[in-house]
């Protein structure tokens, strides 16, 4: 089953009013009445019931504008990002293997929609990354759960980029100042909902030229474990977001060193859960 949230707008002014999660069929997209977002819906106890049964407006997929899709959920708790978890990441970077997660925060004004603009800011527009990833969404109340437990916690999966300022990131020895840039991170395109582990290849191109691609089971620590590990720190919530980490292949790591340019198109992509594409913009 796969999840979204839609951008809707009044009849002919196309200026988005509200927004609603949909159940994505085939080739329709069928509302969850009364339900904003995924994230609302994982809030309700019987929410997989809920998402099988609802029987709201139908969109065909077709017409829908790539504008029309906003992240699934809008404004996650916490959005806990993991750092150096990936192997060949970790060894492009010079770094050693951790023996635990690297944490750090994002914050939901970060978030965008899958196929919204990627806006540099004019201020901080010189050293802009991309980092493509896998995003845990929790579907349960989570609190020092065990690694199987904490399987049973996970609502899903999303496609995630972790676009990052590395300028602002390096200024200190705490990355969130690069890492939470108001509307530059992009989230979705929809949360397919499954048990099992996600497998498959991660790819992020930039234009034409593939930049990252790598197989997600070389995360260092797989999506239960950042669960289990993050709720015994605190308790994680109904539509909480762990972005797992990045891959080897981004802008900062290559000699010399690679930014988003205004013109550019950012594309990432997991196998089996979709694929986000963002034009990169100059702040106006």
């Amino acid at each position: 089953m796969r999840l979204g949230t839609l951008r809707l707008s009044a009849p002919g002014d196309g200026v988005p009013t509200a927004t609603v999660a949909v159940r994505l069929d085939d080739d329709l997209a069928v509302e969850v009445p009364g339900v904003a977002d995924v994230g609302a819906l994982l809030a309700a106890p019987d929410w997989r019931e809920r998402a099988a049964a609802a029987d709201g407006r139908r969109h065909a997929l077709a017409d829908l504008e790539p504008s029309a899709w906003a992240p699934p959920v809008l404004r996650p708790s916490k959005i806990v990002c993991v750092g150096l978890n990936y192997r060949r990441h970790i060894l492009e970077m010079g770094r050693e293997p951790p023996a635990y997660p690297t944490l750090f925060a994002k914050y939901p004004e970060a978030l965008i929609g899958p196929y919204d603009p990627i806006v540099l800011p004019a201020h901080a527009a010189d050293a802009v990354d991309w980092e493509g990833e896998v995003a845990v969404v929790v579907g349960a109340t989570a609190r020092r759960l065990d690694e199987a437990a904490a399987a049973d916690a996970i609502a899903g999966y999303a496609v995630l980029n972790d676009v990052t300022m590395r300028d602002y990131q390096y200024r200190t020895a705490q990355w969130l100042q690069g890492k939470t840039f108001e509307a530059t991170t992009p989230f979705g395109p929809w949360l397919t909902v499954t048990d099992a582990p996600v497998t498959g290849d991660l790819r992020t191109v930039l234009d034409d030229e593939q930049v990252q691609h790598t197989p997600v089971d070389d995360m260092v620590f797989g999506p239960a474990a950042l669960v289990a590990y993050v709720s015994q720190i605190l308790t994680l919530h109904p539509g909480d977001v762990i972005a797992t980490g990045t891959p080897g292949g981004v802008g900062h790591a290559r000699r010399p060193p690679r930014y988003l340019r205004p013109g550019q198109v950012l594309t990432t992509s997991v196998d089996g859960l979709g694929e986000l594409r963002n034009d990169v913009v100059a702040e106006a």
